[in-house]
């Protein structure tokens, strides 16, 4: 079985709020702070962590569409605007669509893996509120088959996904299904209400089942999916240092802040293809089997799983995929409290993309941050417990419709 050829860790994590609806802070008649100023906080926050730019041999920051919400293109121009100390050196930026965060970690590593770096900085972000929704909308849909754009709905990946929430309706029962969506929703708002930097962190609502299980209104948006099965639209960056052991020590951290990454699986799907069974998550399926068998571990050894979830059909889906559930049976794995933070297998203890938000660019590399935090017990009011028999994490990003696809697995090193 291939392995990898070098210890390989992340260190200093770091996320920005994640800005949008929801955030008192919020408003979208006011002037907001510019992509180039999250790509700053969130560098500068690592760059103190690790001892300074001195210590970073190269730069990488996933962004998916800046060039289209922000009219800005060529970002890995921004790592010296972050820090002096990054000029001339080797930067790039990576794309995948909601894929690209992950992509961008996978970047970081294979750095590491080459030897051309014992310290990469790795960066993501996206800042999406610069246009009304339904115009967001068609920009995000440059993450499917553009020939099909024309043909789709209005909300194009919410369309998507409501056609596979309609086929697992049909196929597995929409009243179970829709309970599970709700109880879904509901473990991302409690858990995002934890996070200071979740974009829901400041929701109040009381009866969040009842807005989970609200009645989807074809008129109004889509066929099979609610407003709260949705993640929002949002702004923000997250950054993390992948470093080598010698990286590690150049960087002054113990390994008890650190957590290391034992494999990777990447898998792409074809975009011009439909999905061959609107039920399954074929690809993310194959990433996580890919990494999975790299680390030389079992599903049942993962103590929390950071997955893409989308929608909250996605996050079902998403745990059948990964193995947890048999094909159908993934919604009464989430009813019966398995996902919860006091599960079997904690999900998206931070909210996930429907809690915590969704800047595309960036939620691969949040995916990884949080768990970092929750391996090296910082995660503060979300902490979850980690058994000593289950030390590893995953994280799963997925770009477009199941297409573009990373699995990441991480274990606790004390």
């Amino acid at each position: 079985m291939r392995t990898l050829r070098r210890k390989i860790y992340m260190i200093a994590g770091y996320n920005t709020i994640s800005m949008g609806s929801g955030r008192k802070e919020f408003n979208p008649k006011k002037e907001r702070p510019g992509i180039e100023e999250y790509v700053k906080e969130a560098g500068q926050a690592v760059l103190k962590q690790i001892g300074g730019a001195a210590n970073v041999d190269e730069c990488v920051i996933g962004n998916f569409i800046a060039a289209r919400f922000n009219r800005q293109a060529n970002i890995e121009g921004f790592f010296p605007y972050i820090d002096e100390g990054l000029k001339f050196k080797p930067c790039i930026r990576v794309e995948g669509a909601c894929g690209t965060g992950a992509l961008a970690l996978a970047t970081g590593i294979r750095s590491i893996l080459a030897e051309t770096a014992e310290v990469v900085l790795v960066l993501g972000v996206e800042v999406q509120n610069t246009v009304k929704a339904i115009y967001g909308a068609d920009i995000l849909a440059a993450a499917g088959w553009a020939k099909e754009r024309k043909d789709g709905h209005a909300y194009f990946f919410p369309g998507k996904f409501s056609d596979r929430a309609g086929a697992y309706y049909e196929k597995f029962g929409k009243e179970k299904t829709r309970k599970a969506m709700a109880k879904w929703y509901v473990n991302a708002i409690e858990n995002a209400r934890l996070c200071p930097t979740a974009q829901e962190f400041h929701n109040t609502t009381k009866d969040l089942n009842a807005q989970g299980m609200a009645e989807p209104n074809p008129r109004g948006f889509v066929d099979n999916l609610n407003v709260f099965d949705c993640s929002k639209v949002s702004d923000g960056a997250s950054g993390i240092a992948i470093v080598s052991e010698e990286g590690l020590k150049r960087c002054g951290i113990s390994t008890k802040d650190a957590v290391e990454v034992i494999s990777f699986g990447q898998s792409e799907y074809d975009i011009t293809k439909a999905p061959s069974d609107l039920t399954k998550l074929e690809t993310t399926a194959d990433a996580v089997k890919k990494a999975l068998s790299m680390a030389c571990i079992t599903k049942d050894q993962i103590a929390t799983v950071e997955c893409h979830d989308c929608f909250t059909i996605a996050g079902i889906m998403a745990i059948e995929a990964i193995g947890f559930a048999a094909h159908g049976e993934g919604t009464d794995f989430v009813l019966e409290g398995n996902t919860s933070r006091t599960g079997k297998v904690p999900f998206n203890t931070t909210g996930g993309l429907v809690g915590w938000g969704h800047p595309t660019g960036a939620t691969g590399v949040h995916q990884a941050v949080t768990i970092l935090e929750q391996l090296t017990g910082k995660a503060g009011n979300a902490q979850i417990e980690i058994p000593k028999d289950k030390p590893f994490g995953l994280s799963v990003n997925m770009g477009g419709d199941d297409k573009t696809l990373v699995a990441i697995v991480y274990k606790k090193l004390n």
